[in-house]
């Protein structure tokens, strides 16, 4: 049998050692070297998507991998690829490591400097377990084939701009559909998506920064069932705790939500710090919410930029909500998709606060009119980023064949000229 072997090395001198010897392995398909933990999460997640039997049987995780720490990378592929086994290359050897690595869920660990009987042993290891739990999996009806549900970040170029508004919308959409929701409040010192829903709990998501492993007692403990059906995840009423979330913290969150929901849509608000930038790292859809005016548009543009700089997101990878359009303002969606290199989704939020202003003072969002051009627009932009289960006989507006019903006002991207 041919093992297929995925390294994820970021120092150019370790990755050419490591393909070398790997390229002597008997029965070995070693693939190129990935450079960082977001590249080889996005490659596995593509994998996963088409099959099974696509992932690699081993992932080789080298110590300076990065942006996302070894035993951190290691545990995240482990939750989300369970049939692949990971291997830590390391300098360090010691009882210690080892420990903590398997305790993050890798099937091995291999000295530095290499030595080729070590890592045969390994990899031949590793790999026999991966096959044994893909046997396994073949046989039952429940085959793991993808990396769980969907992430939504939802951002704030700025604060104002409706960031917490179209997070629930989103949310409630999603639900409203037959999935399963949870919605996470990560605007750590000023969320406020509890007072959007009416909710009064007195647990947050400070209640699982401090725990190793989340437990699904432990998660279902801390989130909020609301009365709409979305588990609800929110930020501490005392804005300073938001401190006490790390994002080693959130990526552990993350994962536990992904792996008990079929969509996850998170409330990253407008101010950037290390647990907020983990989740939109991890995320599947990043969405950048920003108001037509000049100040907001400079606003995302230079949180795009961010972004790219601290390699968080890139900016083709972004979407831009463009909320509060009117058709004579004079900043269109087609030129904020150029200052900020993003992608602009083709459904705009129009502004019309007077149908907001009922459920926003009363703290019942949920209770929005079906009828609302708001809520039409926003439960359209879920069907386009795919969070709903859009019934047989629908556009990819989620309208059905003959309803006139209007889901958002929609822009056209100019055709291109060859």
């Amino acid at each position: 049998m041919t093992t297929r072997i995925l390294p994820a090395v970021g120092e150019a001198d370790a990755a050419r050692s490591i393909t070398t010897l790997l390229s002597q392995l008997p029965d070995a398909e070693p693939a190129s070297p990935v450079s960082d933990s977001t590249s080889l999460l996005d490659m596995l997640a593509r994998l996963a998507a088409e099959s099974l039997d696509e992932l690699p049987e081993v992932v080789l995780v080298h110590e300076r991998i990065g942006p996302v720490p070894a035993l951190e990378l290691i545990r995240e592929v482990a939750l989300r690829f369970p049939a692949v086994g990971v291997v830590l290359v390391t300098a360090d050897a010691s009882p210690g490591l080892y420990s903590a690595a398997m305790d993050s869920g890798a099937r091995g660990l291999v000295g530095l400097p290499l030595s080729y009987e070590e890592l045969v042993q390994r990899v031949q290891a590793a790999a026999g377990w991966s096959v044994g739990v893909r046997r396994h999996l073949g046989h039952s009806g429940d085959v793991f084939t993808g990396p769980g549900g969907t992430v939504v970040t939802v951002s704030g170029a700025k604060g104002g701009v409706g960031t917490t508004m179209t997070a629930v919308q989103l949310a409630l959409a999603a639900q409203a559909s037959g999935r399963t929701v949870a919605l996470a409040d990560l605007d750590l010192q000023a969320g406020d998506v509890a007072s959007y829903l009416d909710v009064q709990f007195r647990r947050s998501i400070v209640d699982l920064a401090g725990i190793q492993d989340i437990s699904p007692r432990v998660l279902q403990d801390a989130l909020f069932a609301h009365e709409t059906g979305v588990g609800l995840l929110l930020a501490p009423s005392e804005g300073e705790r938001g401190e006490e979330v790390s994002d080693r913290a959130v990526r552990q969150i993350v994962s536990a939500l992904r792996n008990r929901h079929e969509v996850v849509v998170i409330d990253c608000g407008t101010q950037m710090n290390g647990a907020n930038a983990a989740a939109i790292e991890m995320a599947d859809i990043t969405l950048l919410v920003t108001t037509p005016d000049v100040v907001a548009v400079r606003a995302a543009k230079r949180m795009v930029r961010m972004w790219d700089r601290l390699q968080i997101r890139k900016a083709e990878e972004t979407v831009t909500v463009v909320n509060r359009y009117t058709r004579g303002t004079e900043i269109q969606p087609p030129l904020i998709e150029k200052i900020t290199s993003t992608r602009v989704s083709r459904v705009v939020v129009p502004a019309n606060f007077k149908e907001l202003q009922p459920v926003v003072d009363a703290g019942r969002m949920q209770d929005l009119e079906s009828k609302s051009t708001v809520k039409q627009a926003l439960w359209g932009l879920a069907a386009e980023l795919g969070l709903v289960r859009v019934p047989e006989g629908a556009d990819k507006q989620g309208r059905l064949r003959g309803d006139r019903g209007s889901t958002g006002v929609l822009w056209a991207r100019p055709r291109r000229q060859d």
